[in-house]
């Protein structure tokens, strides 16, 4: 991608003063998998609640998923699932695959000014993946879906609505994600945007709306590692 930057330039993030950072696939990487779980448990929610078979209730899951943002905004828009049961059940997940990150924690820590986590999960689950990582004490704030009234991301009010309760000057920010269409909303308020794009493995598969193209002009940087990304900033 011609148009990307993948060695980060401190000049370009020196106003930057609030650190905003997705969580799953972001702070920890995707090879971990750790949504796989969490995938599972959706598709098996969604198969009881509806009477379906898996194959079926999983095409529904992610139908809902590319039309509402989240699997779960589509069975509330269409089927009035009660929110709590079905994040209880979609974050009932093992989180021993994530290991401390000491490096990772210093470099979230050496940033300066305030650090967040806004994401379409759970301030539950964001606590116990960061938890398990050893980062949380580095964040000034959860973010969460339920802060979101249940509308995800890339839904550009819930970005407003962070930046709002958490005062967050949008011009002097910078918003890491892995979903290249989760950072139109950061970028158009004005926020410096970093994609993390695991390098593709035979052992990771990138759905199609994962991948980022020569379209995406929304994105000022892309990288594979956070950590050196970050660690390169203070250099």
């Amino acid at each position: 991608m011609p148009h990307l930057k993948t060695i980060p330039d401190p000049d370009d993030f020196a106003h930057v003063t609030d650190w905003v950072f997705d969580l799953d696939n972001t702070l920890y990487p995707h090879h971990i998998n750790l949504f796989a779980q969490i995938d599972t448990n959706m598709t098996a929610f969604v198969s009881e609640l509806l009477q379906m078979e898996p194959a079926d209730a999983r095409v529904l899951q992610k139908r809902y998923y590319h039309e509402h943002g989240t699997t779960l905004k589509g069975l509330m828009l269409n089927h009035a699932v009660d929110p709590a049961a079905f994040l209880e059940r979609a974050h009932a997940i093992d989180y021993s695959l994530l290991q401390p990150q000491p490096d990772l924690g210093e470099a979230i820590r050496a940033l300066p000014g305030r650090k967040f986590i806004l994401t379409n999960g759970t301030v539950p689950h964001a606590q116990a993946a960061a938890g398990a990582m050893g980062i949380l004490d580095h964040f000034e704030d959860i973010f969460d879906i339920v802060a979101a009234d249940y509308l995800p991301k890339p839904a550009s009010a819930t970005y407003d609505k962070f930046a709002a309760l958490n005062k967050v000057d949008a011009k002097r920010a910078a918003m890491f994600e892995d979903l290249p269409r989760n950072l139109v909303a950061p970028k158009a308020m004005g926020m410096r945007t970093v994609l993390l794009a695991p390098e593709v493995t035979a052992d990771i598969v990138i759905e199609r709306w994962e991948k980022i193209s020569d379209e995406d002009v929304h994105i000022d940087y892309v990288t594979e590692d956070l950590t050196g990304f970050l660690k390169a900033l203070r250099d």
